[in-house]
């Protein structure tokens, strides 16, 4: 029997795992990726016996990789927030599935572990830019407005972390930075102990953030705007967070941030706004690569000439 810890490579899917793996320390094979990487349970190498975990990775774009894994006599544990669709029936199957747009994967393991890692699931929250929920997470522990601040910067900064095309573009491989945040039962140790880490993502994220706020709207009212980012790593490595920060800056405005991919097509962020999370899943499946949850949703590959209709179509979502 082997241990398999499958998880976006994300502040959400990170923390989650980290809460899972304090409360029950194994051995285990990791499967994740770039944060727009998530059909990963056809990637496990699976054998009968197998205990597999399932974190933050949509259970509909990896039905077919359960359904064979359940046929090959794995165990599965499932934790998403994402569009589900069908889920099979099955002894050896267990979801906790929860698409409500104030709800992330750390905050559903938060609830499955009845809080013990709960400060974990707070920086992952932020991570997912699920701040209102955050802060009412932390207020029962009575953290100084200081440390709430420092958590929201962690889980960002790890959630900033997961952008990019390929591996190539992240400061760390998703799977190196579980591995050197896991160990760790709070954030706190985390940033004591491992202050290097947390300095390189900080840095990073800072001075990409401000490459990405020299750069003007292509379109922009109250209701919507969209901002095209050029084929860059650190545009590919800001393009969620940059997004979620415009999010926060004009909660009743939508907004869509495209960048550059070198074959022509784009790479899609969009928020819905904060004031009404709803319907960024639905514009994003009419194209194809397109997915998501309400609040927050995007594109893998935007052909170039579908950019007009995607304009009209997030304007049309957003009136």
């Amino acid at each position: 029997m082997a241990y398999i810890d499958i998880f976006n490579g994300d502040a959400d899917g990170i923390c989650a795992l980290t809460q899972l793996r304090n409360a029950e320390p194994v051995q285990s094979t990791l499967v994740t990726g770039v944060k727009r990487d998530i059909a990963l349970v056809a990637k496990a190498e699976v054998a009968e016996g197998d205990r597999m975990t399932v974190l933050d990775v949509s259970f509909d774009k990896n039905r077919e990789g359960v359904v064979e894994a359940l046929q090959a006599g794995a165990e599965i544990f499932y934790v998403d927030h994402h569009f589900a669709g069908h889920i099979p029936a099955d002894d050896r199957l267990t979801t906790i599935i929860d698409t409500d747009p104030s709800v992330c994967t750390s905050l559903l393991v938060n609830g499955h572990l009845r809080g013990k890692y709960v400060e974990w699931a707070v920086t992952g929250a932020f991570g997912d830019n699920l701040r209102a929920t955050a802060h009412a997470l932390a207020k029962p522990l009575g953290l100084s407005e200081e440390r709430v601040t420092l958590l929201e910067t962690l889980g960002i900064c790890i959630n900033y972390n997961g952008y990019g095309s390929s591996l190539r573009d992240l400061h760390f491989a998703p799977a190196e930075l579980f591995e050197l945040v896991s160990p760790h039962p709070t954030p706190f140790a985390f940033v004591e102990e491992a202050p290097e880490t947390f300095d390189k993502l900080q840095s990073g994220y800072r001075n990409d953030m401000a490459l990405a706020g020299a750069v003007k709207p292509v379109r922009a009212s109250d209701k919507t705007a969209l901002f095209i980012l050029p084929d860059e790593p650190w545009a590919r490595r800001v393009s969620g967070v940059y997004s979620n920060a415009l999010a926060n800056a004009w909660p009743g405005r939508a907004h869509a941030v495209l960048t550059e991919r070198a074959d022509g097509t784009y790479l899609v962020s969009v928020r819905a706004p904060l004031e009404d999370k709803r319907g960024a899943d639905e514009l994003c499946r009419k194209f194809p690569t397109g997915g998501g949850r309400a609040a927050a949703a995007g594109i893998n590959a935007l052909p170039d000439d579908q950019l007009d209709a995607f304009i009209d179509a997030l304007e049309a979502s957003y009136r």
